[in-house]
C-alpha cells in the first residue's frame, strides 16, 4: 500500500507519453517539460515499481517485459484520473459544459435541426457546438477528445465506441435525363459509369461497399466531382450517373430514380458515435436515443 501511495501522477503521465511516442524527447515536448525532468520523473516511478519500464538504445526506446505488462495498467490509471477531473468539472460547472458535435457533409440538415432541439431538452439544457468535417477528421477528433459525439454514415467500424443508428434515408440514382421515376434495380445499373466524390464524406465508401456486397463490379467515371451539385451538373453532361441520399438533391426536379435491390428500397444508414467514458456520456446517450426514436 505504501508503494502505491508514493506513485506520482506526473510520473505515470510521463511513462504513458513515452509509451505512445517511443521517444523521451518527443514525450517531453508533448508535456512542455525538459527531457531531464521527464527522465527523472520516470526514473523515480521505476524505482517505486521496482523494475525498469523502458530500455534505451541507439535504435530508440523499447518497452521491457515488465513495462509491457505494467504500461497498459498505467494507461488505464491515467484515463481514470482524467475522467475524475472531467466529471468533477461537469458536476461543478454544469451550465458551462457544451456538447461538441461533428457531422459528415452527408448528414441532412433536418437531422442537425432535431439535434439542436433535443440538446435544449436534456435534463440540463446544453449548447450545441457544431463542426462539419470529413470522416477521417471526425473520427480522429472523437478519439482525441476534441469532439463529444459524431454523426456519420454507418460505413466504418469504430471499436470501443458506442453506436446508435439515428436515421435511414433512401438512395436515389441521378440520371442524365428525365426518363421516368420508376425504380432502378441495382443489378441493372452495374454497367453504367458512376461519378464519385472524393472518399471523405462516406458516400463513396457506401457506394463501393454496396457493389462489393453484391459481388458486382463498380464502373466509375475517371474524374471526381467536388460536390453534390457538381455530381448533378456532370450527369446532365452525360458523363455518367450518380448515387446520393435523396436529401442531397438540390431540387426535386433533378432527374432521378429510386434505387431498389430485389424490389426493396436501398437505404443508407446514419449513426451517432460517442465514448461511454466521455464526461457527458449520460447526456450523449439520451441525445442518441432521442434522435433514434424520432427517425
Amino acid at each position: 500500500m505504501a508503494m502505491i501511495d508514493r506513485l506520482n501522477p506526473e510520473g505515470l503521465r510521463y511513462a504513458q507519453a513515452v509509451a505512445e511516442t517511443k521517444s523521451f524527447s518527443a514525450a517531453a515536448r508533448a508535456y512542455g517539460v525538459t527531457q531531464p525532468a521527464l527522465s527523472n520523473g520516470i526514473a523515480k516511478l521505476e524505482e517505486r515499481l521496482g523494475e525498469r519500464l523502458f530500455d534505451r538504445s541507439p535504435r530508440g526506446v523499447t518497452q521491457t517485459a515488465f513495462g509491457t505488462r505494467i504500461l497498459p495498467l498505467i494507461e488505464r490509471a491515467v484515463s481514470a484520473l482524467d475522467a475524475v477531473a472531467a466529471e468533477a468539472k461537469r458536476l461543478t460547472e454544469p451550465g458551462e459544459q457544451k456538447i461538441r458535435m461533428g457531422v459528415s457533409p452527408l448528414i441532412a440538415s433536418p437531422l442537425v435541426a432535431r439535434a439542436f432541439t433535443m440538446v435544449r431538452e436534456l435534463p440540463v439544457p446544453r449548447d450545441l457546438v457544431l463542426r462539419e468535417a470529413n470522416m477521417q477528421d471526425l473520427r480522429e477528433c472523437l478519439q482525441d477528445g476534441q469532439l463529444d459525439i459524431i454523426l456519420i454514415p454507418a460505413v466504418a467500424a469504430m471499436p470501443r465506441f458506442e453506436h446508435r443508428v439515428i436515421d435511414v434515408e433512401p438512395v436515389v440514382v441521378v440520371t442524365p435525363e428525365a426518363d421516368g421515376d420508376a425504380p432502378l434495380e441495382l443489378e441493372d445499373v452495374g454497367q453504367e459509369p458512376f461519378i464519385l466524390v472524393p472518399d471523405t464524406c462516406g458516400l463513396t465508401t457506401f457506394t463501393t461497399q454496396l457493389f462489393q456486397a453484391h459481388e458486382m463490379p463498380l464502373n466509375t467515371y475517371a474524374g471526381e466531382a467536388a460536390s453534390y451539385q457538381v455530381l448533378e451538373d456532370w450527369t446532365k453532361l452525360g458523363l455518367g450517373s450518380a448515387m446520393v441520399p435523396r436529401s442531397k438533391l438540390t431540387s426535386p426536379d433533378v432527374p432521378h430514380r429510386p434505387l431498389w435491390d430485389q424490389g426493396r428500397e436501398v437505404q443508407i444508414s446514419f449513426e451517432a458515435v460517442w465514448s461511454a467514458e466521455a464526461p457527458l456520456a449520460g447526456d450523449l446517450l439520451r441525445l442518441a436515443d432521442a434522435l433514434a426514436a424520432a427517425r
